[in-house]
């Protein structure tokens, strides 16, 4: 069972149907007990990282969710929920994220119009076993204004956006992250999501 962390910070439906649809046993709960048999965890979200670490705090989740990363369950961030997963955020005020992986996450440098919104291409940057099902310059969707420091180590693929490279996937041992919005990205989302499944083992 993989269990869709319920903070109240974005459209959980959506990444519920997008597990269903490729055979992955998940729910929406923010019941620290179901976390804790969770086989893996997605930490979705929409909104803002200071609202999103406010949110998580509110329901006591960081704590479960730091022992769960430590137990090794794979965790996967989607869009504001892979922002969280690094140091600090400067959306609204300086916010303390989980620290999971190295870096901040700040306003995209662009000149065009914000959000960063629409279909854009990936670009490998080291192998991951969440790549087993994608191809290099494959589209997904993104919508975001924000955006995590561009870490060589940690960064699996990326973006650019007027000339700028923004990561996309993320990820250090047990935990990754997609900036972008797998279950609004067709079948490309739904292969990354399969990769991420038989990571799981669910």
């Amino acid at each position: 069972m993989v269990v869709i962390i319920d903070y109240n910070i974005g459209n959980v439906k959506s990444v519920l149907n997008a597990c269903e649809r490729i055979g992955i046993e998940a729910i929406i709960s923010r019941d620290i007990e179901q976390i804790k048999q969770a086989k893996g965890i997605i930490l979705p979200g929409v909104g803002s990282f200071n609202v999103a670490m406010e949110n998580l705090k509110k329901y006591d989740l960081i704590d479960i969710l730091n022992e769960r990363k430590q137990a090794g369950t794979p965790i996967l961030g989607i869009c504001l929920g892979m922002q969280v997963l690094f140091e600090k955020g400067y959306e609204v005020k300086e916010t303390k994220g989980l620290g999971y992986l190295k870096g901040n996450v700040d306003l995209i440098k662009a000149t065009k119009k914000l959000p960063h919104m629409g279909w854009n291409e990936l670009y490998f940057n080291k192998n991951n076993n969440i790549l087993k099902y994608v191809k290099e310059f494959d589209d997904v969707y993104f919508i975001h204004s924000y955006m995590a420091d561009f870490n060589n180590e940690e960064v699996i693929c990326y973006t650019e956006y007027e000339k700028q490279k923004i990561p996309a996937l993320v990820g250090r041992n047990n935990v990754l992250g997609c900036q972008f919005h797998p279950e609004k990205s067709g079948e490309v989302g739904q292969n990354i999501l399969k990769a991420w499944k038989e990571i799981v083992k669910c």
